[in-house]
């Protein structure tokens, strides 16, 4: 009951420098966030690409309960959840792996009640040896 939309690709591939278990770690983390906040399990989660000069851009939302403007820098911090079950340490992980790692950003650039949420990744472009995304 949940749908997934991918990004029509239509450009060359998007390079940026990854740790691909530890980048695929933090992506799993927000898709098992975005099912958890679809209620009745009725929903979309959608993802873009976007490749800017400085950094690529990458953004996942879902049509979940989303999250009140209070918790929105809370759901970073070690012990923070609003599940029943779950330690609160998914999102605060996945801030160390993309800002101490990767040297990008990890943010809430929208969210609203009963609407949905959208998360986003800015990986640095790079020189380096790269991996696809």
């Amino acid at each position: 009951k949940i749908t997934f939309v991918e990004p029509s690709i239509d450009s060359a591939p998007v390079l940026v420098a990854i740790n691909p278990p530890l980048f695929n770690w933090v992506i799993e983390n927000i898709m098992r966030n975005a099912l958890d906040a679809i209620e009745e399990g009725v929903g979309t989660i959608s993802w873009k690409v976007g490749n800017h000069d400085q950094f690529v851009e990458i953004d996942i939302s879902d049509t979940g309960k989303g999250i009140p403007a209070a918790d929105m820098k809370a759901v970073f911090e070690p012990g923070f959840t609003t599940k029943e079950r779950g330690w609160g340490l998914g999102l605060s992980l996945a801030r160390r792996i993309i800002e101490n790692y990767h040297k990008g950003k990890i943010f809430v650039k929208s969210s609203r009640l009963g609407e949905g949420t959208t998360f986003s990744i800015q990986l640095p472009r790079g020189k380096a040896s790269h991996k696809e995304v």
